[in-house]
């Protein structure tokens, strides 16, 4: 698809999706990151940038200070209101009766962006509006989110496009370069990024996700990208399927 026709595509989703349920307008977490940076842009144009409240949402001695910056250059560049939070307080609270230090990094991580969604809703409900999820294809295929966290949105404009497909579109609404050409990550600890993470690659993640979309045989895969890479996807996979469905529920 053309990125003209596909920009208006997710721009009339925003706009049809809002509408719909009545709501005055959309609420996103800005990590100053791609994903979120694109959605934002895409929102503006959907909606106008009086209906879009940016959340800014920095941990101390976590987040580094150019991803706030380059949150603060997104809302301003498309002048959106952007409310900043920093949570290391509220982390805090939960510390005194969690012991959050003797937690795998993992599961402190999962509590941060839950504690971070909250605050989106909290927003959200206040003003009436719409959650705007941030996650793309790959991260959705491979489970690389925070169930009730990230994962949790009222709807979600780029989860039909695979990370690299993000950052073109990225560039042709004129997303600014140094986000574009960051590396991808989730910000829940020093030094954290997405591929370190997932342990691969989003070129290699991205054209395994595409052969089994479009019907190649495992061998074939393996061959071209060797047994351990795609076993590494297919446990990703299975690993995250939770995310995608809804809770299981016997049949009464």
């Amino acid at each position: 698809m053309a990125k003209d026709d596909l920009e208006t595509l997710i721009v009339n989703f925003i706009s049809d999706q809002v509408e719909a349920a009545g709501a005055g307008g959309a609420v996103l977490g800005l990590s100053g990151g791609l994903d979120s940076a694109t959605v934002a842009f895409l929102a503006a144009r959907a909606l106008g940038p009086d209906r879009i409240t940016a959340l800014i949402l920095p941990e101390a001695g976590v987040t580094p200070a150019e991803d706030v910056e380059d949150a603060r250059q997104v809302a301003s560049i498309l002048g959106i209101e952007a409310r900043e939070i920093e949570i290391s307080g509220i982390l805090g609270c939960y510390s005194d009766v969690l012991s959050m230090a003797e937690a795998p990094r993992v599961v402190a991580g999962n509590l941060k962006a839950r504690v971070r969604m909250t605050i989106l809703y909290w927003h959200a409900n206040l003003l009436e509006r719409l959650v705007l999820g941030t996650g793309n294809k790959t991260e959705v295929m491979l489970g690389y989110s925070t169930k009730f966290g990230d994962a949790a949105a009222d709807i979600f404009p780029i989860a039909g496009l695979y990370k690299d497909e993000v950052r073109a579109l990225a560039k042709s609404l004129g997303v600014p370069v140094r986000i574009i050409e960051k590396a991808p990550t989730a910000g829940l600890w020093p030094g954290q990024t997405d591929e370190g993470e997932l342990g691969i690659s989003y070129d290699d993640a991205n054209a395994i996700l595409r052969g089994m979309e479009a019907g190649r045989s495992r061998e074939d895969l393996a061959a071209e990208f060797g047994s351990d890479k795609l076993a590494l996807i297919e446990r990703r996979i299975a690993g995250g399927r939770h995310k995608r469905e809804h809770a299981s529920t016997p049949e009464i």
